[in-house]
C-alpha cells in the first residue's frame, strides 16, 4: 500500500508540473506592419480572440509603431532623425495606407469609402473596441527609440504598455497561439 501511495504522489507531482507549463488561453501577436489592411486584420483577429475568451497582447514594433502615434499630439525635443521619421511616417491610425494598390492614396481612399459603405469599422473604431474588450498593447521601446518617438506622443489607451523583445517573448512563451502580421 505504501508503494501505491508513493506512486500516486509522484503522478500527482508530474501532473501539477505539466499543468504549470501548459500554455494559457492567450494570443500573442507581433504587429510589424503599419499598413491599413494589415493593422485592420490584426485588430479583427485580436477582438475576435477576446470574444472567444482569449487573453490578447499585441506587440507593435518597427513600421507598426507609427499607427499608435496620436495625431493631435506634438512633442518637441527630438533630434534630427526623430524629426525626419516624424515627418515621413504616418501619424495615427487614420493616416495609414494600403499595402497593395495604394495608387498614391487613391486606393486607400477607395477602401475607406468601401469600408464605410459596408459598415466595416475603421481603425479608430477597432482600436476603441479592442480597448473596451481589454486587448493589451505593448509598444516596442527599441522601435520608438530608433524612430525618435516619445511616450508622450502615443495614443491614450487604457491597456497600453511599453516593453522590449523580452516582454513579447514572455507573453508568447505562455500563449496558445503566436502571430506575426
Amino acid at each position: 500500500m505504501q508503494q501505491i501511495e508513493e506512486r500516486l504522489e509522484a503522478l500527482k507531482s508530474q501532473v501539477e508540473a505539466m499543468q504549470s507549463r501548459a500554455p494559457e488561453n492567450k494570443l500573442a501577436m507581433v504587429v510589424f506592419s503599419g499598413d491599413l489592411d494589415k493593422v485592420l486584420a490584426s485588430l479583427v483577429i485580436a477582438t475576435g480572440a477576446v470574444a472567444m475568451g482569449m487573453d490578447v497582447v499585441m506587440f507593435f514594433t518597427f513600421w507598426g509603431t507609427p499607427v499608435l502615434r496620436d495625431k493631435n499630439k506634438s512633442v518637441g525635443g527630438k533630434d534630427i532623425m526623430g524629426n525626419m521619421f516624424a515627418a515621413m511616417l504616418p501619424k495615427g491610425a487614420d493616416n495609414v495606407n494600403l499595402s497593395q494598390m495604394n495608387m498614391g492614396g487613391l486606393g486607400t481612399a477607395m477602401m475607406k469609402n468601401l469600408m464605410k459603405k459596408k459598415n466595416v469599422a475603421s481603425l479608430e473604431e477597432m482600436f476603441a473596441l479592442a480597448e473596451e474588450l481589454g486587448v493589451r498593447i505593448v509598444i516596442c521601446e527599441m522601435s520608438m527609440d530608433l524612430m525618435g518617438f516619445k511616450r508622450e506622443e502615443m495614443i491614450a489607451y487604457e491597456h497600453l504598455e511599453f516593453g522590449g523583445v523580452a516582454r513579447f517573448l514572455e507573453e508568447a512563451g505562455t500563449s496558445k497561439a503566436q502571430l506575426f502580421i
